[in-house]
């Protein structure tokens, strides 16, 4: 099962790279009487006060420079400026009330782009939390196996992630799809590693965990290239049971807790709560259908 699974893990990523070489201001008020109407204007301009607006001013202004920031670095690449705007924006958020409790906000739920990883983009798949947890003695040898091989022989990227949580069930349930694509020879040869994850419950009011079910490349352009053929090969292999293959290696290393310490409209920072200096950041593309409760 131990082969299975690192066969598993060498074809997602190297499966293109395989097949490629193969024939298939206000002014000073004066004084004046306080009427009803005075009041009532006073209290709208006031319904805001200014140390919460300032603290919003602040998020807005971090989030601002932190994406302008992983928009010009070379995604998978470390950067200490980004982490530690990162970790400002979460020190703002959390004192000002701004993206917290992301596992009842309903905020999770909808589509995202990956635009920052503190390691190679593929990490950001929970597939490879659970690989790690069950392998802690030579995952970093398998890895390093798969992230030496150099472009454009290998290219990672994008990565997307889509979350589907309805917050108001006991537990919070849902699912977790990461997408990561996997191409070689500058695009040529592609395929999308797709890791299917269940959420089993809330953990906390910023984590959920999750348990990884599946774990499939999908769409590779090379097969289908083949015409008919290819595509009925691309869409009917099922899906390799992942899950239960890292639970015959180690019992409990399929489930992994994703600790999102800053969720809004539009921005998502999420941890890996058993390696929590991997951090990474995502950008919302849509919004989702999951359920909210009231905090």
């Amino acid at each position: 099962m131990n082969y299975l699974l690192t066969t598993l893990l060498l074809t997602a990523l190297l499966l293109p790279t395989a097949l490629s070489f193969s024939p298939l201001g206000s002014k000073p008020q004066s004084s004046r009487r306080l009427t009803s109407s005075s009041l009532a204007s006073s209290t709208a301009a006031s319904s805001v006060p200014p140390s919460i607006e300032s603290a919003s001013e602040r998020v807005e202004n971090c989030k601002r420079v932190l994406i302008q920031f992983c928009d010009g670095n070379e995604l998978g690449r470390s950067s200490a400026d980004i982490e530690g705007k990162i970790k400002e924006l979460e020190r703002l958020g959390e004192d000002a009330g701004f993206g917290q409790a992301s596992t009842l906000s309903g905020l999770m739920s909808g589509e995202w782009e990956l635009i920052y990883s503190s390691d190679e983009i593929t990490r950001s798949s929970p597939f490879f939390w659970a690989f790690r947890a069950a392998f802690p003695d030579s995952s970093d040898q398998i890895f390093g196996i798969t992230d030496s091989i150099p472009a454009p022989i290998k290219l990672t990227g994008p990565a997307k992630q889509t979350i589907d949580i309805d917050s108001s069930a006991r537990p919070v349930t849902g699912t977790l799809v990461s997408r990561v694509k996997v191409a070689t020879l500058g695009g040529i040869a592609t395929s999308m590693m797709t890791t299917t994850c269940s959420v089993l419950s809330a953990d906390g009011l910023d984590g959920l965990r999750l348990r990884v079910e599946t774990t499939k490349p999908e769409d590779s352009t090379l097969l289908q290239k083949l015409g008919p053929l290819g595509e009925f090969v691309n869409s009917a292999a099922p899906p390799f049971p992942s899950g239960e293959a890292l639970e015959l290696v180690a019992p409990g290393s399929s489930e992994v807790v994703v600790r999102t310490t800053y969720c809004d409209e539009g921005l998502r920072i999420s941890r890996n709560e058993y390696r929590s200096d991997d951090v990474f950041v995502w950008k919302r593309v849509q919004f989702g259908s999951g359920n909210t409760v009231s905090l």
